[in-house]
């Protein structure tokens, strides 16, 4: 078994991060191998270990790895000081100008979104799912890191693997939702196999949204959490299966 966290990357992103795969950790079973979700069911002292790796692929401290208690919201954190390992506020993006943090999301389908304004020194890192994406945490970690110096303008984003819309089926709920905060986005949602159901576009729906925030660059490494179950975790691919335990990757980005 590799002892590597194996991770992708943006090259334009202005800031050292990496979407972190399944690959490259400790764990076994359902959690094989790099699962770094504190919330899971594996044992805690592999999850740990798993996390430590991530940061130090990346030349992290693994304690300066903070990590939020993910609620698919719209609220956004400023880190100024660390807290312990599972004790993140509830929340699902951070932003902080101060050197020497890094910023994780774990997913398990929804999108990843880490940012970055190098000549304010101003990183974010979000997590979008659909319900976080709609009630506006994109816009909300824009706005955050605007506080502290960034501008919309230089901010870079950088989308990671989630389910994209081959493999995301919705029902009339989340295009209701969708519709309702943007007529004009029916765009990100495509004719479904079924009557009465469609294909969701999320990480077309989340650059939609950076962009209408001001981001003029926003960069996307594709692949379908949910199709490629050798790389990635998948919320979607374990209910289709009949359920039970499931790991998460993570998303980081430090400066």
């Amino acid at each position: 078994m590799s002892t590597t966290a194996e991770f992708l990357a943006c090259p334009d992103l202005p800031a050292a991060h990496g979407f972190f795969t399944r690959r490259g950790g400790v764990s076994a079973g359902p959690y094989a191998s790099l699962n770094c979700s504190l919330s899971s069911g594996d044992a805690p002292e592999n999850v740990r270990e798993n996390r430590a790796r991530a940061a130090r692929a990346l030349g992290a401290d693994p304690d300066a790895l903070l990590g939020l208690t993910q609620v698919h919201g719209a609220v956004v954190v400023r880190v100024r000081e660390p807290w312990a390992a599972g004790a993140g506020p509830a929340a699902d993006a951070m932003v902080t100008d101060r050197a020497g943090f890094a910023l994780g999301i774990v997913t398990a389908d929804c999108a990843p979104v880490l940012l970055a304004d190098r000549q304010a020194g101003v990183i974010g890192a979000a997590h979008a799912g659909w319900r976080g994406a709609v009630a506006g945490v994109l816009e909300a970690t824009v706005a955050a890191m605007t506080a502290l110096g960034a501008a919309p303008g230089r901010i870079e984003a950088a989308i990671g693997p989630c389910i994209a819309a081959a493999s995301y089926e919705v029902g009339a709920d989340l295009r209701d939702a969708v519709l309702a905060a943007d007529p004009t986005h029916a765009a990100f949602l495509l004719p479904g196999e079924r009557a009465g159901h469609w294909q969701f576009d999320l990480p077309g729906y989340c650059a939609a949204r950076l962009a209408a925030a001001g981001i003029a660059r926003v960069h996307r490494v594709a692949a379908d959490t949910c199709a490629d179950a050798a790389r990635f975790f998948s919320h979607r691919r374990r209910t289709r299966s009949g359920g039970g335990p499931i790991g998460h990757q993570i998303a980081i980005v430090t400066q």
